[in-house]
């Protein structure tokens, strides 16, 4: 039997939800088959925990840096800069990474609307025959283009925050906030840094019309990546590790470029599993049974699954339920079946933030989360159920997402 506590925080994205009239006014979450999230609320501390604080826009860089445990007030500098660090991309003082999205455009008349934020989720192999061809076609010596994994990428300006003050603090739209809207009170076209960014974007367009990936998709009749989207753009911030902070070493593991980034930067290390894809194909079995080969030889882990997000900005309620389903069976369940290994262990499961079908985007909504520790001396908030309204039931509310970490990693 493994030695010393160990900790291990899994992340559902999205998965909380606003009542859906067709299904009696019941959440995914509700309506769910979650036999292990609904154990562990009944046997640990279920509450709703706020991971966006007020002023922030509900994205996962802000979410996911909170439950890590880093105020966002004091650290979130922007979401190219941690994508950057998952990529490997080492940024200097000046420069500026912007979170590059392919994505689908369709004419609506004599405007253009986002029909798709990830071109409808382009592979692997394509997305990056796009992004290197973009570099050498419209990249400059200050301007690069670098792969990452199917719709998101990166963009850095080297020196952008000198060279073009205004460029940091240009308001840039994540493209899926604005699914199905049309584009024009979103293209930043004020100042020499907004012009530069549509000017960008206006290049992408050209070369990506008859690029042949985009050629070869649509004969396939699937969408093209037609044009990048930029936002989220930031220098690099200066964190303190969890080591520093908790005295703790461990892993990451994530499909998502951003989550590996926020865990690098936390001074993680990621563990890369086979077959996760960020996706509803994702290998979610192998998430949960790496995740204990992590704990086997760190103290903690950070897994993440990215499907229950991906339903909710479908607006698709069926695939929403699947995906929690798969998530608390194949993940949360493998790795409650490998606990007793452990002699002392925390786990927590939590949404990083609603993505409600409703609105098919993030909110700032608390969302529910459970601690279950298997020291009988532990403190209970529990219920039948894990899910919003017995969350909110339990009467145990965390105002500050980043002091969550805390009941987790503190004794």
């Amino acid at each position: 039997m493994a030695q010393g506590m160990k900790y291990v925080v899994i992340i559902g994205d999205g998965m909380a939800d606003y009542p859906v009239e067709s299904v009696g006014g019941k959440t995914p979450l509700m309506i769910a088959r979650k036999p292990n999230m609904d154990w562990l609320a009944s046997h640990g501390s279920l509450g709703l925990v706020r991971t966006v604080p007020d002023g922030f826009n509900p994205g996962s860089e802000i979410a996911n840096l909170s439950i890590f445990g880093y105020d966002p007030l004091k650290y979130y500098t922007g979401r190219g800069p941690i994508e950057a660090a998952s990529l490997g991309v080492k940024l200097k003082k000046d420069d500026l990474a912007f979170r590059c999205n392919l994505v689908t455009l369709q004419p609506k008349g004599e405007s253009m609307v986002m029909e798709d934020f990830a071109a409808g989720h382009i592979s692997d192999a394509e997305a990056r025959k796009i992004i290197v061809d973009l570099d050498q076609m419209i990249g400059r010596e200050e301007t690069r283009f670098y792969p990452g994994v199917s719709y998101r990428h990166l963009m850095v300006i080297k020196n952008g925050a000198s060279t073009c003050r205004d460029m940091e603090k240009l308001k840039l739209t994540p493209p899926h906030d604005i699914i199905g809207q049309e584009l024009s009170p979103f293209l930043p076209v004020k100042g020499e840094a907004g012009k530069r960014i549509l000017a960008l974007i206006s290049e992408s367009q050209r070369v990506l019309k008859e690029h042949p990936v985009n050629l070869n998709r649509k004969n396939g009749g699937l969408l093209p990546a037609n044009s990048i989207w930029l936002w989220g753009q930031g220098r690099s911030p200066q964190m303190v590790t969890l080591r520093e902070r908790f005295g703790i070493d461990g892993y990451v593991i994530s499909a998502v470029h951003l989550i590996k980034g926020i865990g690098l930067l936390a001074g993680l290390e990621v563990m890369e599993v086979p077959g996760i894809t960020g996706y509803f194909d994702t290998n979610y079995e192998g998430k949960g049974e790496y995740a204990l080969r992590g704990l086997e030889e760190k103290d903690f882990v950070y897994v993440h699954v990215e499907s229950p997000d991906e339903a909710g900005h479908m607006g698709d309620l069926r695939l929403k339920v699947e995906a929690i389903e798969a998530f608390d069976e194949k993940v949360v369940g493998t790795i409650l079946k490998g606990i007793n290994r452990f002699e002392k262990i925390k786990v927590m499961v939590l949404p990083d933030h609603p993505t409600p079908l409703a609105v098919r985007t993030h909110t700032a909504d608390p969302v529910p989360f459970v601690i279950y520790s298997n020291d009988p001396g532990e403190k209970i908030y529990s219920a039948e159920t894990f899910d919003e309204a017995s969350a909110g039931q339990t009467g145990l509310l965390i105002e500050k997402g980043f002091e969550l970490i805390e009941k987790v990693l503190i004794p």
